[in-house]
């Protein structure tokens, strides 16, 4: 079971995640909903697509644009369609 961890909480936990470039990206389902803001920023992948962010909130602290999703995927990005990694200190461990 992978957990994504962030301030001393577990913001994501599952046991499907796909690993792309290094990153662990976890069913957007099994975030943890309650510590997710949307964020305004968006960035271009060349061959994933355009991503949009989340702004993490624990305990009173932001992680701003710590968690990261593509709305809609190239053909060669579907097996992380409906998927969200982090990065910008967010732990993930097994």
């Amino acid at each position: 079971m992978m957990k994504a961890i962030w301030n001393n909480k577990v913001i994501a936990e599952s046991d499907d995640t796909v690993v792309v470039e290094n990153n662990h990206y976890f069913p957007a389902e099994s975030i943890r909903k309650e510590y997710f803001k949307d964020s305004s920023s968006h960035t271009t992948c060349p061959w994933k697509g355009v991503a949009s962010y989340y702004t993490l909130e624990v305990d009173g602290q932001e992680n701003p644009d710590a968690a990261w999703y593509y709305p809609e995927v190239s053909e060669l990005a579907k097996p992380i369609k409906g998927r969200v990694a982090f990065w910008k200190g967010v732990e993930i461990v097994d």
